[in-house]
C-alpha cells in the first residue's frame, strides 16, 4: 500500500497536478536525457569550453522567459521583448558614458512594459495585439539607431559578461543572480501571490481586493526590464550593438515557459518552470548546432516545439 502511495506521489509531483508550480520536472528529465545523449554523441559537448558557451548561450534565453513568466502567469504574453532585447544593444553602443546608456535601457524598457501594461488592463486591448504593435514601433526604433550590426558598448558592459571573478564565469552568475530576484518575486512576495491570483481569475481576484490593474501593470514593466537585462549581456558578449538580434526570443521565450509546464491560460508555473524549459531549449540549440543542423531547420523545430506543447494545454481562457 505504501508502494502505491509512493508512486502515485512521484506521479504528481512528475506531472504537476494539483501543484500551481505546473510541469516542470518531466521537462528536467527531457533535459538531462537530451544531455546524455549529446554527451554519447559527441566528445566535445562535456567539454570545459562547450560547457561555458552552453552557458552563455542559455542565459540571455533564461532572462527573457523568467519576464516572459512574469506575464505568462497573469494569463498575458509579451511578444515585444525580443524588439526590446533589439534595441537594448542598439542604445548602448551610443557615443555616450556607461552611467547614461546602462540605466538607460532599463528606463527605457519600464516605460515600453508600462505602454504595454496600461494598453492591456485600462483600453483591455488582447496582450497578442498590444504587444505585437509595441513591436513594431520598438523594433522600428532599433533601426533608426543602427541600421545594421556594429558599434561597441562601453567597457564595462563587456566586463560585466566576459569577466571571471574568482574564476566564476559572468554569465553563470548572471543566471543565478537573476533566478534569485525572480524566485524572491514570484514566491516570497505578495506580489508573487497576486500574480498567481490574477491568472486564476480577475474577477475573483478583484473581488478580494487586489489591485488587478496594478499587477498587469507590473508584471509587463517586469517582463520588458527583465528583456533590457538580456540586451545587455547579449551587447557585452558579441561587443557590438545589433537591431535584429532579439527577433527570435519572443517565441523561444514563450516556448520555454510553455515547455517548461507554465499554463499559458495563467495562474500555473514557477521560476523552476522556465529556467527548466529556457535549459532544455539550450540544450537542444547547442546539439543542433553540434550536429551542424542549419539555423532554417532549427527555427522550424523550436516552433513545432511550441506548436505541440501549446496543443496539449487546457483550451479554456488560453487566447491563443
Amino acid at each position: 500500500m505504501k508502494k502505491i502511495a509512493s508512486t502515485s506521489h512521484l506521479w504528481v509531483l512528475i506531472s504537476g497536478r494539483n501543484s500551481r508550480h505546473g510541469l516542470w520536472l518531466l521537462p528536467l528529465l527531457m533535459a538531462v536525457i537530451v544531455a546524455a545523449w549529446m554527451a554519447m554523441r559527441s566528445s566535445t559537448f562535456v567539454g570545459s569550453q562547450n560547457i561555458s558557451n552552453l552557458i552563455a548561450q542559455a542565459a540571455p534565453l533564461i532572462l527573457a522567459s523568467l519576464g516572459q513568466l512574469m506575464v505568462v502567469l497573469i494569463g498575458g504574453l509579451d511578444l515585444s521583448v525580443g524588439a526590446v532585447i533589439s534595441l537594448t544593444t542598439s542604445i548602448l553602443v551610443i557615443d555616450a558614458p556607461w552611467f547614461v546608456v546602462v540605466p538607460g535601457v532599463f528606463v527605457i524598457a519600464a516605460l515600453i512594459g508600462l505602454v504595454n501594461g496600461l494598453v492591456i488592463a485600462r483600453l483591455n486591448v488582447h496582450p497578442i495585439i498590444a504587444t505585437l504593435s509595441m513591436t513594431s514601433l520598438v523594433q522600428g526604433a532599433a533601426l533608426l539607431l543602427r541600421p545594421v550590426a556594429g558599434g561597441t558598448p562601453p567597457a564595462l558592459v563587456s566586463e560585466m559578461v566576459n569577466a571571471t571573478p574568482f574564476g566564476v564565469s559572468m554569465p553563470f552568475l548572471w543566471v543565478v543572480a537573476s533566478v534569485i530576484c525572480a524566485w524572491k518575486l514570484v514566491h516570497q512576495s505578495r506580489f508573487g501571490l497576486h500574480l498567481f491570483a490574477v491568472g486564476g481569475g480577475p474577477a475573483v481576484a478583484r473581488f478580494h481586493g487586489i489591485a488587478v490593474e496594478r499587477v498587469t501593470v507590473s508584471a509587463y514593466v517586469l517582463s520588458s526590464t527583465f528583456a533590457a537585462a538580456a540586451g545587455v549581456f547579449l551587447a557585452g558578449r558579441i561587443a557590438s550593438g545589433d537591431p535584429q538580434i532579439g527577433s527570435l526570443f519572443a517565441i523561444e521565450s514563450i516556448t520555454a515557459v510553455a515547455l517548461g509546464g507554465v499554463q499559458l491560460a495563467g495562474g500555473v508555473g514557477s521560476v523552476s518552470s522556465a529556467v527548466t524549459g529556457a535549459v532544455f531549449l539550450a540544450l537542444l540549440a547547442n546539439g543542433m548546432n553540434l550536429e551542424n543542423l542549419s539555423a532554417f531547420i532549427q527555427t522550424v523545430i523550436k516552433g513545432s516545439i511550441l506548436l505541440a506543447v501549446v496543443a496539449m494545454q487546457p483550451r479554456k481562457n488560453i487566447g491563443l
